[in-house]
């Protein structure tokens, strides 16, 4: 390990290549999204022709980090029919998707053979692991980062397996 561990912003500013996600969850509490999900469930739904609106710090990023030449996928593991939460992600995501991000969505059903990490990460130029963890009730525990070869192998491996599978945003219905 090296001395001086980086930080999120850190890794995704220096990503040279690839900035991969998987998120495995059916539901996430994190405090931030109280409000916004609390909208959508009232009805609110973002306009894609009023940019303005819905354009945000994070969808900045991700669009400076696709342009300096870095793939920058998501992968969503759910469970079917979805949960009212992954209903909320889904109908955000084309914000995911006008910024850069390549999107898919794979059924948990199809993932039954994967082996997969315990946790939601990121995984930055195939070396850096950004771990995201969570609470039974969806509140977020932290991160933590490594840059251990055989867990990087690990989330690599997990993540173009599950890529394979997963059906691109656009395509995927919801059930």
């Amino acid at each position: 390990m090296p001395p001086s561990v980086p930080t999120f912003d850190e890794l995704i500013q220096g990503c040279k290549r690839s900035a991969v996600h998987l998120e495995m969850r059916d539901s996430y509490a994190v405090d931030y999204e109280e409000g916004p999900f609390a909208d959508w469930r009232a009805g609110f739904r973002h306009d894609p022709a009023d940019r303005a609106s819905w354009w945000r710090p994070w969808l900045d990023l991700m669009a400076e980090t696709v342009e300096r030449g870095v793939a920058v996928r998501r992968a969503r593991i759910v469970s079917e029919p979805v949960s009212e939460y992954i209903r909320y992600e889904h109908s955000g995501a084309f914000t995911n998707v006008a910024a850069g991000e390549q999107v898919r969505w794979l059924p948990r059903r199809q993932a039954s053979d994967i082996a997969l990490p315990g946790n939601d990460f990121w995984l930055f130029d195939d070396q850096w692991v950004h771990w995201n963890h969570f609470a039974g009730d969806g509140s977020s525990l932290g991160e933590e980062i490594t840059d251990e070869p055989a867990v990087a192998k690990l989330c690599a491996s997990a993540f173009e397996t599950v890529w394979s599978r997963a059906i691109p945003h656009d395509q995927y219905k919801i059930r």
